[in-house]
């Protein structure tokens, strides 16, 4: 039944490769992946479906096989601000611009999936491809996807997710969080300013600057149940020139996150009460902007099954564990409107160092391609809109 699936594979090896390599030479910011739209919509056509631009101008669905509740599969088709320095010979051709997050090879399997289901004898549920924009930007681009009713007739949704840290043939899922929230604080301070030999005339900055650096991250430990695994770390301090003058500003920035989503909803009006606390006897006055990301990626029961099944069918040894991230993903908001899962598609090549995502050198063994298609086609014959 599923030998058309090898056959397939077989012929379009070369052609996942071509792919993937052109979308890397030629990536695309948040908002703007037009011609990455173009290129997996002219490839979807020739294979006589009918994807739908999204109503930006960028991003796609498409629906294959029978009526009514449908799983969804989804990539993310944006690139990082990011300065590309593999030396590939399929390195970004764009300065300033490169697929860091292996948004390239969530496409590109996408597409071969869509295409191998175009030429599948049968399936036993209909599937909508979902290629999202602006993942990488907050609160994320699958708002707008939601928001353009891509979501309305779908039952389940799946996504894969390049992990360095696994090799290529493995795909790791959980159960639960596999992704945190990710919000942003920025603290703007106030002061008179003065002279530090009389702190007593003025409010000192500097010292409430440093209350709420190390205050607030301890206070939210003893707030907050460790098992959610919650953390606040600052990534940017900025006040001062000069050693004998109390600034007249300064700014804090960093971020808050938890795998936990009714942890989550609580973070904000908890972080505004410590940072009260801390700063009332400073007398500094302040600004606090409290900005949320996404919430986390919850993994529900049926649909982790469902992947577990769809992995464990590559063979021995392809179905592994992988770990909570502390990273946030807007695949969340998809599992605010439907259950779903995301798992982590291996793509190192298990000889010499794990090049990690978001970084300059990063890359992936295109083996890996391969087998997220046979994954997400697996889910696609096995999928049961609704059930087990």
């Amino acid at each position: 039944m599923t030998g058309w699936i090898d056959r397939w594979i077989a012929e379009h090896t070369d052609d996942l490769s071509r792919w993937r390599r052109h979308i890397h030479a030629h990536p695309e910011l948040a908002r703007h992946e037009f011609a990455t739209t173009e290129f997996v919509a002219t490839r979807l056509i020739a294979a006589g479906l009918e994807p739908r631009i999204l109503p930006g101008g960028t991003g796609l669905t498409c629906d294959i096989g029978p009526d009514g509740p449908r799983i969804a599969l989804r990539a993310d088709m944006d690139a990082l601000p990011l300065q590309e320095v593999t030396g590939a010979p399929y390195a970004s051709t764009v300065a300033g611009v490169s697929h860091a997050c292996g948004h390239d090879a969530h496409t590109t399997v996408l597409l071969g999936t869509g295409l191998a289901l175009a030429a599948a004898p049968d399936l036993p549920v209909g599937v909508r491809l979902v290629f999202q924009p602006a993942e990488e930007v907050m609160p994320g681009g699958a708002l707008d996807v939601v928001a353009a009713g891509a979501m309305e007739g779908v039952s389940r949704i799946f996504a894969l997710h390049c992990d360095p840290r696994l090799a290529a043939g493995q795909v790791g899922v959980r159960l639960g969080a596999i992704t945190s929230a990710a919000d942003t604080v920025e603290l703007v301070l106030d002061s008179p300013g003065g002279h530090t030999s009389r702190p007593h005339l003025t409010t000192d900055l500097v010292y409430a600057l440093g209350t709420v650096i190390t205050g607030l991250p301890g206070m939210l430990s003893r707030r907050i149940d460790p098992r959610t695994s919650t953390v606040m770390v600052w990534g940017a301090v900025t006040a001062g020139q000069a050693p004998n003058a109390i600034p007249q500003s300064g700014r804090l920035v960093g971020t808050v996150r938890t795998g936990d989503h009714e942890t989550w909803a609580l973070l904000e009006p908890l972080v505004r009460e410590i940072v009260h606390g801390l700063l009332a006897p400073t007398g500094v006055r302040y600004e606090l902007n409290y900005r949320r990301g996404v919430p986390p990626v919850v993994n529900d029961e049926v649909s982790t099954r469902m992947f577990e099944r769809a992995i464990s069918a590559l063979g021995p040894g392809a179905l592994a564990d992988t770990p909570q991230s502390g990273g946030g993903e807007d695949f969340s908001w998809y599992l605010e409107e439907v259950p779903g899962a995301m798992a982590r598609l291996g793509v190192w090549s298990g000889i010499g160092e794990q090049l990690d995502i978001h970084q300059p050198t990063f890359d992936l063994d295109e083996r890996a391609l391969a087998v997220g298609v046979r994954v997400l086609v697996n889910l696609a014959l096995g999928g049961v809109p609704g059930g087990a």
